[in-house]
């Protein structure tokens, strides 16, 4: 099949992003490397239908900016990078359309290596991996990263907790977990398991009351959560939920969830902290699943992902540690942490 690929205008402080079009299979992707400081940029790949191509470049650029971030701050070897598919998951995917992404990939000769994300499943990432070397998160081999995932925010939101509350006891603690997808879903288990008081919601009206009567939680409708009273909030849908409207409505005191690109702008990271919210970057707390992807890249085994994953709340401890030293937003701390890790001379 024909594939093309075209070098479109990076963003200041991105290395590149590349169109890959392959009509015959359906392909239209966007490839962002933002950063390869620390190693290959590695980042998942997603599938979304987004409304032009406009909104995809913003996407997929502050997800890659995003996981370079992430990557640094797990200490896991890799630089920044993600890609989108546009078009709808659940109608236009194709193995013939991941085969051609995989040629994609397989063209940029190592400088990205990708992995599910939304809209895409370990199968869909076995199809691609016929057509490179780059493709991991497949079953068999690390697999699917999301328990990783949602087993590094559980033990970073207990952090948390024990940063906010004086306790890392979750025990009648009011949680709402917003997005129920494997993540999500996964980390409402463990939340159940730990005495949480949980609240959930999601789009799917059916996989909501379904989690909510097994899990003993409370539901409210996607349009309801900051109307709710919670203690902890943990967005593990799509980004962009915290605006400056949100932020003053929310009723938490400590924000921990999967979800990438939490914040509308980073604006909205002072907001919470004047307010007194406890706000932990996504990009520190959601890595388990890139950690889990890094140990297939590596060649690494079981106890490499685990040494990470404990380490995760480590950092977010230091991170906490120095937001109330010295005054600043924990996002602000983090932001700092991994502009060292990128430029160690500036930093010294």
């Amino acid at each position: 099949m024909a594939l093309t690929l075209t070098d479109l205008t990076a963003p200041e402080g991105f290395e590149r992003l590349v169109l890959a079009e392959a009509p015959e299979a359906g392909l239209r992707a966007l490839i962002c490397l933002h950063s390869t400081a620390l190693g290959p940029a590695a980042g998942g790949c997603r599938m979304w239908s987004y409304a032009d191509d406009a909104a995809a470049i913003q996407d997929v650029t502050r997800l890659a900016r995003g996981m370079t971030h992430k990557n640094a701050m797990a200490d896991l070897g890799l630089g920044g990078g993600k890609a989108v598919i546009i078009g709808d998951a659940a109608t236009d995917k194709t193995p013939r359309m991941m085969r051609a992404f995989g040629q994609a990939v397989e063209a940029l000769e190592g400088c990205y290596w990708t992995a599910e994300d939304v809209g895409i499943s370990p199968e869909d990432m076995a199809h691609a991996a016929e057509a490179t070397r780059f493709a991991v998160g497949l079953s068999g081999a690390s697999g699917d990263p999301s328990p990783w995932t949602a087993e590094g925010v559980f033990r970073c939101l207990q952090t948390g907790a024990g940063h906010v509350f004086g306790t890392a006891d979750l025990t009648g603690r009011r949680v709402l977990v917003q997005g129920l997808g494997h993540v999500g879903l996964s980390l409402a288990e463990k939340l159940a398991k730990a005495g949480a008081r949980l609240t959930l919601t999601d789009i799917n009206a059916t996989a909501l009351q379904a989690a909510a009567r097994r899990l003993g939680a409370a539901v409210c409708a996607p349009d309801a959560v900051f109307d709710q009273s919670v203690e902890i909030f943990a967005p593990c849908a799509l980004g962009g939920v915290l605006t400056d409207q949100t932020a003053q409505d929310l009723s938490a005191s400590l924000i921990c969830g999967a979800a990438n690109n939490q914040l509308a702008h980073d604006g909205v990271a002072g907001a919470l902290a004047a307010r007194g919210v406890t706000y932990l970057p996504d990009y520190v707390v959601n890595a388990g699943g890139i950690i889990s992807v890094a140990s297939e890249i590596h060649g690494k085994p079981d106890a490499w992902r685990l040494e990470r994953l404990t380490a995760i709340a480590g950092r977010v401890g230091d991170m906490l540690a120095r937001a109330a030293q010295t005054g600043r937003a924990p996002a602000e701390v983090a932001d700092e942490m991994v502009a060292a890790m990128l430029n160690p001379r500036r930093a010294a």
